[in-house]
């Protein structure tokens, strides 16, 4: 008999109106409307807190200041995305955002004020290539946090929703999806009529990572493996400013610092940026991170230094509490000495291929947040658009799902669990030498050949290491071929081999599987 046949004798079975797959931002907003139509189940391979939302420090745009408007946050958008935005996708992620903060204030959520009170104006950032401050914050650096929260109490409030914590989906089926009960190994068979996924990102497949260590690139693979379209994987943003101390993780140090002012400095104490681009430290993130890879190979360091000290400890702990505390526990007070700093992979503008409310090339799978594509951050994402994707898409994927009212069949997954014979250590290594920040046509072909030349054994039972190798195994796969198939430098691709943009590939990158 089949393994896969074998595994599913095991399987308890579950119904429900609507699967959401992730607790982040997209999936909460979208459950909130889906619960107006039918039961709900939010699923999540860790707790509800574990989430790239979660962790999300630089703040959420929107055209709400005086000064500002919506054609403003539409063009920087574009600019940002480098010729590959999707026109409609940003019109109307700018259009819809300022209703959808105004949402999440009602249900809760409290942005940073001029002073105490919700009578009182809220405080807008100016982050890197954005013309306007339009930013909003929530304690300073805790925005994904605040937001999240507000989610969350919402959601939990609604009769008909229901959450199954540390639960990793295998697979998603005709009807459903197959996922792993952590605590009891067994394997739970979900009939839904229609289910979206919210998992978030992919920064686990690179051995640097702001990411949270969940983000292994889960709902893309399972969209690859059904045959849904896959769409920009190529474009990978690595954000400059991860902090970079011998056995610490590599936070994140927000855009926003140097939206206060920090500069970064190499080892001779100078500030380099202006070398590199005319917005010098407010440069897009691309432009930023191949500036300190520069600095680095022309000073032989490690690492660049992020330098704030001019504010002082005081403004630094009041405006960034969480971030001055994080330094603090490590050894570094911000105030007083310059943060070492060193790019890490932070967010992937492409992924599963949707239209503007969410659908998938697959009938009844839908698709939001950084695991979607709707060409809305084209080749590189503008500071502080994705907790609002997650909030704009998440709302019209959950309205566009309710028109689903029949189920299609249920299928039991149609491979074997196979899994890579290779650590995921090898595999995150491989994907930040050649498809990290510099890439070439040699580097992206070993990638690929070491990939094709590895074995895939089954196994005998599934455990969530085993579905997280899986999947990392099939992102790096993809992200190496999509590089490699454009051949010129544009937004976060760039190719040391064809460092120039081509007219010739100013359209989206798009593969399905067979």
């Amino acid at each position: 008999m089949p393994l896969a046949r074998q595994l599913l004798k095991f399987i308890l079975a579950t119904d429900c109106d609507f699967l959401v797959i992730g607790a982040g931002v997209a999936g909460m907003r979208a459950a909130i409307e889906l619960a107006q139509a039918g039961t709900v189940l939010v699923i999540a391979k860790d707790s509800l807190r574990e989430s790239s939302s979660e962790y999300a420090q630089g703040g959420i745009a929107a055209a709400l200041n005086d000064d500002d408007r919506v054609e403003l946050h539409e063009q920087d958008t574009i600019y940002a995305g480098d010729g590959l935005c999707n026109v409609a996708a940003v019109h109307t992620l700018v259009e819809e955002a300022p209703a959808a903060i105004q949402e999440l204030i009602e249900w809760g959520a409290e942005f940073d004020r001029e002073s105490e009170g919700k009578g009182s104006k809220l405080v807008f950032a100016r982050e890197g290539a954005h013309s306007r401050n339009r930013v909003l914050h929530a304690h300073g650096d805790s925005t994904g946090h605040e937001i999240a929260r507000a989610l969350y109490q919402k959601t939990a409030s609604l009769p008909g929703v229901r959450f199954e914590t540390y639960s990793a989906v295998v697979d998603v089926t005709g009807g459903g999806a197959v996922a792993l009960r952590e605590s009891s190994g067994e394997l739970i068979d979900i009939r839904a009529r229609a289910v979206l996924l919210a998992t978030g990102g992919l920064g686990c497949v690179f051995r640097e990572t702001t990411n949270p260590a969940v983000a292994t690139g889960d709902g893309v693979a399972m969209a690859w493996r059904a045959g849904a379209e896959i769409a920009n994987m190529e474009f990978v943003q690595f954000h400059p400013t991860a902090l970079h101390l011998e056995g610490a993780p590599r936070f994140l140090l927000s855009e926003a610092l140097r939206g206060e002012g920090a500069v970064l400095r190499n080892r001779e104490g100078e500030a380099f940026m202006s070398r590199y681009h005319e917005m010098g430290d407010l440069a897009p993130r691309d432009v930023v991170s191949r500036a300190i890879v520069a600095e680095m190979q022309r000073t032989h360091a490690p690492h660049m230094w992020l330098d704030l000290t001019a504010r002082g400890s005081k403004f630094i702990h009041e405006r960034f509490p969480r971030i001055f505390e994080t330094c603090l526990a490590l050894g570094l007070d911000l105030g007083r000495e310059p943060a070492p700093v060193h790019p890490a992979a932070h967010y992937a503008m492409g992924g599963v291929r949707t239209d503007l409310d969410g659908r998938t090339s697959r009938s009844g799978l839908f698709a939001a947040g950084e695991v979607a594509c709707t060409g809305v951050h084209g080749a590189n994402r503008l500071a502080s658009n994705s907790l609002l994707e997650g909030l704009v898409f998440g709302a019209r994927a959950g309205r566009a799902m309710q028109v689903l009212d029949a189920r299609t069949s249920v299928d039991p997954p149609a491979r074997l669990l196979e899994i890579p014979d290779v650590s995921s250590g090898q595999i995150r290594e491989l994907a930040w030498t050649h498809c990290g920040i510099l890439r070439n046509r040699e580097g992206l072909e070993s990638a690929i050949a070491w990939l094709e030349g590895v074995r895939c054994l089954p196994v005998d039972q599934a455990a969530l290491a085993a579905i997280e190798l899986r999947n990392i195994f099939e992102i790096a796969g993809l992200i190496a071929r999509f590089a490699l198939r454009r051949e010129e430098s544009r937004g976060a691709h760039f190719r040391t081999d064809f460092p120039d943009k081509s007219d010739v590939f100013a359209k989206d990158s798009v593969l399905k599987r067979g």
